[in-house]
């Protein structure tokens, strides 16, 4: 396959989702040019100009720093359709209006380079009703691409080619959606609403019948089916509010426009009418959390749900019983057989809604997608599910499920009569096997992509059943402890697994980044530190400190901060190179773990900064040392500049508690370099990471040399205490935020020496073990740290 060099991309439409794809593009470094109508008034760009603007103010950003929406091109139809020569991808994306989308592709078809990909962001029009506008050139190059909203957070694309389209193009385009974009790619079938919309769609209007029918609530309803349940915590009538009740009634709307009630089409049809609490709330112009209003509406402090009968909003609040709860934490098995024998109405319509998931996906597997695996990675991705309804069907015992769903649809409980396809009845125990996954219009198993792109992916998202190994049971094991596994996937590289609870780091998990040191060293090119699963570490194990404070106090807890100390020097100055591998949250100890190895490769959503302040406490594993140290490195790098200054960022990051909220931010904050890898795609993670230390090693790759460099001093400290003065004085901060604030400052100062004093690291972490133990003894510290131990909540004190 051929390389796909997209140097530039176009998208056409500034509306939510096409710029908050030209945003992501930015987010990787594609450079982006988004277009729209020209502007009746003003300069003629101005729609593209106020939807750029709007990127910098929504949350969550969809921009890694807001800095970057000014790399976003501005074009209009009117004036720049000869940009579009230039761009390798074009991606349409305006709104969901077949004559619309029609009348752009006749306008831009004259300007489409010979080599260009076109495609259609849609959520469900047909893509080969698209396709017959273009040219018969443009065609082969032309298919559906679905972003879900979010385009920067949401992992689920789905690609649908149309009968013209080349396969070889779809497998460019698959392969930079998946490697440039970090997203993860399911073919779909050009039927409405494709695969994870017309699944997801039809599971919420079935969860929203069966809430009425049982008479449940949004609220008790939304508990239920979050997180409880698996699934995305915003359960089911928070998500439609996410994603906006206009256009959950358009996808509705489509599925009752392209199916129709021929029973041939869906025998579901029945149950995909509009929802009478969801017309209302539209009537009303509560579409959703962009207008405020939805099924439910925050205000001042409290949250109100819709009640339908009522017409009006009343207070929130709703719960799952507790018994409901209790069967929820059962395995499979156990749990759906409890859920359907339970006299509990919660748990009758839990079981209600699963039935009618498994039915809709057994009937219509052969219609909408090539394999169960398209399907169940489709709710994964796309719908925040741990599980698809496949996969937990299959945990569950598929024969006793498929007997359980055929009894229910004989009684006329189900959604529809219509039988469950012969196949679910062949004797099987599940479509997802080592050989592959079922399709159920060929009839066979078909096995995972073998595109190139994934053969990056050393640990890809597996399914239950396909018998993948395990990461952390797999390669040469060479050292294992309760909190760290050692082992190499190659015999080159050795790889450190913290394997403990939220990864976070206690004496153990030192031991065993030494001994990893230790054993790399002898024999190994470098060591990575990667752990399968997020965060890479949540920070220090406040947890195992307690039984070591209460016998030995806080001279106690010095001695083991200074071994992590140690640690850490060891990361930075070990003789092979040491790379983090960064996914998910850094935070605390795993910044000062990151920061202090030769090289760090990221993920894009990786969430890094020093957040010890919370608990009452100072970083005290180096991460201060960092902070002075980098500042007066990036001082002598610009002669004549303050030192001060160039200490200010990493002081207020740390005082402030700032974390990076992307890659790209945490290295605003210095917590990356600039030599430091950004790496879109979560999978790829662990190949970049060796293929980092292995190109280290090949480049003779030698420890820094350790030295002395200049602190601000008694000096600097000052400064900073003024400042700190002010926010404490004007109710900004806390007396106990000033105080360690002010130990901070004092440790990036260098203490109480003259200002260009030069000093060690080992002196500077020195000050570091004295002010973290004397703030273990001290009682709001002691607040903090009970107070997030309790409640998992940061205490203000």
């Amino acid at each position: 396959m051929s390389q796909f060099n997209v140097r530039k991309v176009a998208v056409l439409g500034a509306g939510v989702m096409g710029a908050q794809i030209a945003a992501h593009l930015v987010n990787v470094k594609v450079p982006v040019v988004l277009f729209d109508l020209p502007a009746k008034e003003g300069p003629k760009n101005g729609i593209v100009t106020k939807a750029i603007d709007g990127l910098k103010k929504l949350k969550p950003s969809p921009l890694g720093v807001v800095e970057d929406a000014a790399l976003i091109g501005r074009a209009n139809y009117e004036e720049h359709l000869e940009q579009l020569r230039d761009c390798d991808l074009i991606i349409e994306a305006i709104a969901e209006r077949m004559d619309w989308k029609r009348d752009l592709y006749a306008k831009i078809a004259p300007f489409i380079a010979p080599h260009a990909i076109v495609a259609s962001n849609t959520s469900g029009l047909s893509i080969t009703a698209l396709s017959e506008a273009l040219p018969a050139e443009v065609k082969p190059r032309f298919c559906g691409i679905h972003f879900f909203n979010p385009p920067r957070y949401m992992q689920l694309v789905e690609l649908i080619p149309t009968p013209t389209s080349d396969a070889g193009r779809l497998d460019q385009l698959e392969t930079f959606v998946t490697r440039t974009l970090g997203k993860g790619v399911v073919r779909a079938k050009d039927t409405p609403n494709f695969v994870a919309n017309r699944v997801g769609t039809a599971g919420m209007l079935a969860t929203i019948a069966e809430a009425s029918k049982f008479g449940l609530s949004c609220d008790v309803v939304d508990d239920l089916t979050g997180k409880k349940m698996g699934r995305a915590s915003s359960g089911t009538f928070r998500t439609a509010d996410v994603v906006g009740l206009d256009t959950l009634a358009h996808v509705i709307k489509t599925l009752q426009d392209t199916l129709g009630p021929d029973q041939a089409d869906d025998p579901f049809y029945p149950s995909f009418a509009t929802p009478p609490a969801l017309s209302q709330l539209i009537g009303a112009g509560a579409l959703g959390q962009k207008a405020g209003a939805g099924f439910y509406k925050k205000v001042g402090k409290d949250i109100l749900r819709f009640d339908a009968d009522k017409g009006d909003y009343v207070p929130a609040g709703g719960k799952a019983d507790t018994i409901v709860e209790r069967i929820l934490k059962k395995p499979a098995a156990e749990r759906l057989k409890l859920l359907r024998e339970s006299t509990n109405p919660q748990a009758q319509f839990l079981w209600a809604i699963l039935r009618n998931g498994f039915h809709y996906v057994a009937v219509h597997l052969a219609d909408i997608a090539d394999s169960a695996r398209e399907i169940d990675l489709a709710m994964r991705w796309g719908f925040g599910m741990k599980q698809g309804p496949f996969e937990l069907w299959q945990d569950a015992g598929w024969q006793q499920v498929a007997q359980w769903v055929k009894d229910d649809i004989d009684a006329g409980k189900a959604l529809s009569n219509t039988p469950l396809p012969a196949w679910v009845f062949d004797g099987r125990t599940g479509v997802h096997t080592t050989e592959g996954s079922w399709s159920a219009a060929q009839g066979k198993y078909l096995a995972r992509s073998t595109l190139p792109v994934y053969a990056r992916q050393r640990f890809p998202e597996a399914l239950s059943g396909e018998g993948a190994a395990a990461p952390l049971s797999t390669g040469t094991e060479v050292f294992k402890n309760d909190d760290v596994r050692v082992w190499s996937p190659d015999g080159e590289v050795l790889v450190a697994s913290i394997t403990c609870k939220m990864h976070l780091i206690g004496p153990l998990v030192g031991e065993g980044l030494i001994k990893a040191l230790e054993i790399a060293e002898g024999g190994y090119k470098g060591l990575v530190v990667w752990s399968p699963d997020e965060p890479f570490s949540a920070g220090a194990n406040l947890e195992a400190m307690m039984p070591i404070f209460m016998k030995a106090g806080a001279k106690g807890i010095a001695v083991e901060e200074k071994k992590l100390q140690d640690a850490m020097l060891r990361m930075r100055y070990a003789s092979v190179p040491t790379v983090a591998a960064i996914r998910g949250l850094a935070l605390g100890g795993g910044c000062e773990l990151a920061v202090h190895c030769a090289k760090r490769v990221a993920h894009m959503e990786s969430y890094i900064g020093l957040v010890e302040i919370g608990v009452g406490l100072i970083p005290g594993g180096g991460g201060l040392t960092y902070i002075a140290r980098r500042a007066a490195e990036n001082a002598a790098a610009v002669p004549g500049s303050d030192l001060l200054a160039a200490l200010a960022g990493g002081f207020q990051a740390a005082a402030m508690a700032k974390v990076g909220t992307s890659a790209i931010e945490s290295r605003q904050l210095g917590y990356l370099l600039w030599s430091d890898v950004i790496v879109p795609h979560k999978d790829e993670l662990l190949q970049v990471a060796i293929d980092e230390v292995k190109a280290m090693s090949a480049a003779g790759w030698r420890a820094p040399m350790k030295r002395t460099f200049p602190v601000a001093g008694r000096n600097g400290k000052a400064t900073i205490q003024a400042q700190l003065v002010g926010m404490r004085d004007g109710g900004f901060i806390s007396a106990h935020d000033f105080h360690i604030a002010s130990l901070i400052a004092d440790v990036v100062c260098g203490g109480d020496v003259d200002a260009g004093t030069q000093v060690t690291e080992e002196y500077l972490m020195a000050l570091e073990r004295k002010h973290f133990a004397a703030l273990l003894e001290h009682p709001k510290s002691q607040e903090r740290m009970m107070g997030l131990l309790q409640t998992g909540k940061p205490v203000r004190n």
